[in-house]
């Protein structure tokens, strides 16, 4: 008899297997070259599939070897594309077709392709597929205590896990025993099982060297060569379940919550019960008759029945969106708001109308509405997010009210500086503890103090007010200008003697100007009038410290030496080889930028974002020639 078996008749094993009973004595086995390139490329993924068609392949050669049997390899491997859609069934119709050519039976696993291949009038054995590496617990479930909340396993270490109250975990050695390879891959290969077997699980994520397994109640990531350095297994699973009563501000937060749909950060740093908290959310919210949903990449909240849990559709959290448009949920938990994209889903569906509760990571409370800054517009802000929820250590630590107001913002004085103002206020006290607006093109996130005052004087607005008098003042002064502010509506100027006329202008018309937009008024005087002389500053005014290690050229004579500047993340970084503690002047085509101090090394850095840098970096792109002489 002529056999033809597919793919998952010989992953299976059960071609040897007939041959072995004596079902299959004699007969002729026509593997088609589509199933050998199909096993081949699972196995070029690290698929255990692939290696168990292999080794099945190799046990038929022995039994083609010792007489039992025939074997022959037939047809044409398939090309790319038609292994890439083999799900769609390409490599399933080659196969069907080789059959039917051959007048064989064809040997199959698959209840589909068994079913159309006898539509087509072949012979077809079906047999039953078998349930490979089944467990029926988790096979790490030993490591796992009641305060445990995590495992963390690799190959060539010791089993650690991370075991206590929410708060004050720790991270300890778990067994005395390294992990070998073997049994890691053991681990990682029956938790990759259980989770496709069992309707208890399912595989959230799987591409090359990752699993991202969901089973029960535990989230199990599985890394594998060489996505990793070696075989890793981490599984997570929540230690407490919680009602909305066990926090405080409980009843507040519910009358909160029923008032109208809302739009809620819930944040906190990892570990701190963000998701726990959420969960206990949902419950409510679901208890409190309206209609809840999740939208969770993996989906490893615990919830119950009622609330469907939803994962990135199609790979896209947008396409999630758009369907639970058409679900018309009263709220949605979006857990892991992070990137970009997430936010922006998150702010179409609460503009949509749809209440939203999201979890951010921060190391702050208000850390989580400055993540909103940049990726929304700013006035829509408090139309998007209302309440912050800061969880710390399994507690709620603070909770913000997020209003809009026009207002003169904190730290300024003229009545025409009056703008749009978020105001960021502590539930419980109903003190604002911070204002978010725009000044001079920035957006600044001011903290008040008790009185409602900016809490800082070269914090916030001040820091920004500093920056633009110098950018002003130093496009006509042709020397040193250092600015000092004197509280929040006083500035004083330095200046050398003959940039007086020019810095104050014609009838005092620039200084004027810079006072009435910036509402800040400002004093110009000499140099010489500054307490302690000239002197040199730091940071954000007309000069800069420097700290390096003595990279560049050498400090030259009035001309100058011709540098190049090297531009990192954090700063503009001058090599001058100069000695420590010297004082240099930077120019641009002979045109005076700024004046510093020689750092360890001969290096000058100047942070980026003041306003020295942001000068010194336009320079370097307009390709304006840097020289660095010393300063008289």
């Amino acid at each position: 008899m002529n056999v033809v078996p597919d793919t998952s008749a010989v992953v299976d094993g059960r071609v040897s297997e007939r041959v072995e009973d004596g079902t299959y004595a004699a007969a002729t086995v026509l593997v088609p070259e589509a199933v050998v390139g199909e096993l081949e490329s699972q196995a070029n993924d690290g698929l255990e599939s692939g290696w168990d068609g292999l080794s099945e392949l190799k046990r038929l050669a022995d039994y083609a070897d010792e007489g039992t049997i025939e074997l022959e390899y037939v047809g044409e491997r398939a090309d790319g594309d038609a292994r890439s859609h083999a799900h769609e069934g390409d490599v399933d119709a080659l196969i069907r077709d080789i059959a039917a050519d051959r007048d064989a039976t064809l040997l199959s696993s698959d209840i589909v392709q068994a079913e159309v291949a006898r539509a087509k009038g072949i012979d077809v054995e079906y047999v039953e597929p078998v349930a490979r590496g089944v467990v029926d617990k988790l096979p790490i479930q030993q490591f796992f205590t009641d305060e445990t909340m995590s495992v963390h396993l690799k190959t060539g270490t010791k089993p650690k896990a991370k075991r206590g109250a929410l708060g004050e975990m720790r991270y300890e050695v778990i067994d005395d025993e390294e992990s070998s390879e073997e049994q890691m891959d053991e681990w990682a290969t029956a938790i990759v099982d259980l989770a496709r077997q069992s309707n208890e699980g399912f595989i959230e994520l799987s591409d090359d060297g990752m699993d991202i397994v969901q089973f029960r109640n535990y989230r199990i990531a599985v890394a594998r060569p060489p996505f990793a350095d070696g075989i890793e297994i981490t599984a997570v699973r929540p230690i407490a379940k919680t009602t909305l009563d066990d926090y405080e501000f409980a009843d507040e937060l519910r009358e909160r919550f029923k008032e109208r749909k809302r739009g809620v950060l819930i944040s906190g740093s990892p570990g701190a019960g963000k998701s726990t908290f959420a969960q206990a959310v949902a419950e409510f919210l679901n208890d409190s008759d309206y209609a809840v949903k999740t939208m969770e990449k993996p989906r490893d909240l615990q919830v119950g029945p009622e609330i469907t849990q939803y994962g990135a559709l199609g790979g896209e959290m947008e396409n999630t969106a758009d369907s639970l448009l058409l679900v018309r949920p009263d709220y949605t938990i979006y857990d892991e708001v992070r990137k970009t994209n997430d936010f922006e889903v998150f702010s179409d569906m609460r503009m949509a109308g749809v209440g939203m509760v999201g979890v951010v990571h921060a190391s702050r409370a208000i850390d989580a509405l400055q993540r909103l800054v940049g990726r929304v517009e700013l006035g829509m802000i408090p139309q998007i997010v209302d309440t912050v929820v800061y969880i710390e250590a399994g507690e709620v630590h603070t909770v913000y009210d997020v209003t809009t107001e026009v207002k003169v913002p904190a730290g300024l004085t003229a009545e025409d500086l009056a703008r749009p103002v978020i105001q960021v206020s502590n539930f419980e006290t109903g003190r604002p503890e911070y204002e978010i607006y725009t000044f001079n093109r920035q957006v600044v996130t001011v903290p008040l103090n008790e009185d409602g005052g900016e809490a800082e004087s070269e914090t916030g607005v001040g820091r920004i007010a500093k920056q633009e008098i110098e950018r002003e003042i130093k496009s006509v002064a042709h020397g040193h200008v250092d600015v000092e502010l004197k509280g929040n509506d006083q500035a004083v100027v330095y200046v050398s003697e003959g940039d007086i006329g020019t810095v104050i202008g014609k009838g005092g018309g620039r200084i004027s100007d810079i006072e009435n937009r910036l509402g800040i008024e400002i004093d110009v005087r000499t140099h010489d009038e500054k307490p302690g002389g000239r002197g040199g500053g730091s940071g954000d005014d007309r000069s800069a410290n420097g700290q390096g290690d003595g990279r560049g050229g050498q400090v030259g004579e009035e001309r100058g030496t011709v540098v190049t500047p090297e531009i990192t993340s954090r700063h503009v970084v001058i090599d001058v080889d100069a000695g420590v503690g010297e004082t240099v002047e930077v120019r641009a085509d002979g045109e005076y930028l700024f004046t510093a101090t020689v750092g360890r090394g001969g290096e000058v850095q100047v942070s980026r974002g003041s306003a020295i840098a942001e000068e010194l970096e336009d320079a370097i792109d307009r390709k304006r020639t840097v020289t660095v002489v010393p300063a008289r």
